[in-house]
């Protein structure tokens, strides 16, 4: 099953064509600027900014008029990738098929381009005038507070704590809530807010975002047991390596799997407010569990 409908591959057309001018128009080239670029070349699936962009079309909006913010989104997601492959966290050599941004440029440079990256997002979001100053505000906040510390931030945290350790389920549900469901919680009630969605359709849309975060980290955590290096673009086997909790580890890959497979039915119930403009949203559902890398 093919990722992405025809109007999801237009979605990801755009932003692709779009998301160089985040960077021309820092308006000077050095060492920082080009490791920025690096980390967010070959973005692999870009599933953030689509999600961003298809919540706004099935709210009512034009999805290109949400640019700035999926821009943002995928800013912040790659800076959070920069970071967390460093030596102080994961120790990845690799990310999307290349060496990571600590291998190619060095430690120093890798944590200032994080942070860069981070501001810029900010500046994006800022920047956008496409929108009353009060929407732009409320989806930027949204951003905030799903990118800190009681979102993805506050779940790396937890991560790293529970290294070395055994946690149970709800603490690894706590976990991944927050480091990976956060920001596809962003992606689409960001989306459902500029694309001038009801208070009901941004609540479903926030919920969609929630449980296709929790079973696209289950599949993750599957792949990384199942996959090859090849395939995903990054190492295999160094959640164990690292000794880190996964739905695999608590569970086993059938157990963990079913769990997917519920998480997935609800993602899909959350939808159905939006009624046929769900749809492709429900392919995208059903294709990401079907994933293999």
């Amino acid at each position: 099953m093919s990722l992405y409908t025809p109007v999801l591959e237009q979605h990801l057309s755009y932003f692709e064509k779009q998301f160089p001018t985040v960077f021309t128009a820092l308006l000077e080239d050095n060492n920082l600027i080009d490791a920025m670029r690096y980390a967010c070349e070959g973005g692999g699936k870009r599933l953030r900014p689509v999600l961003l962009m298809e919540c706004c079309r099935a709210s009512g909006g034009d999805p290109k008029t949400a640019f700035p913010l999926a821009a943002a989104l995928e800013l912040i997601h790659s800076y959070s990738l920069v970071h967390d492959d460093m030596p102080c966290m994961d120790n990845s050599p690799l990310r999307r098929g290349k060496p990571s941004v600590h291998a190619a440029f060095g430690e120093t440079l890798a944590l200032l381009t994080g942070d860069a990256l981070l501001n810029l997002a900010f500046e994006t979001a800022l920047s956008c005038q496409n929108f009353s100053a009060d929407t732009s505000l409320l989806a930027t906040r949204i951003l905030a507070d799903c990118a800190g510390v009681h979102g993805m931030i506050g779940g790396q945290l937890i991560d790293l704590e529970s290294e070395e350790k055994r946690i149970d389920l709800p603490t690894l549900k706590r976990l991944q809530e927050r480091k990976t469901a956060a920001l596809l919680v962003a992606a689409c009630k960001i989306g459902a807010t500029l694309g001038g969605g009801s208070a009901e359709q941004i609540e479903k849309a926030g919920l969609f975002g929630y449980y296709i975060g929790l079973s696209f980290q289950i599949i993750d955590d599957i792949l990384d047991v199942t996959a090859t290096a090849e395939a995903l673009g990054k190492p295999v086997g160094s959640d164990a390596q690292n000794e880190k909790n996964t739905y695999v580890s608590l569970l086993g890959i059938e157990k963990a799997r079913e769990l997917a497979e519920e998480y997935t039915k609800e993602a899909i119930s959350a939808l159905s407010v939006f009624g046929e403009k769900g749809d492709d949203l429900r392919h995208l559902t059903e294709a990401l569990l079907n994933r293999t890398h």
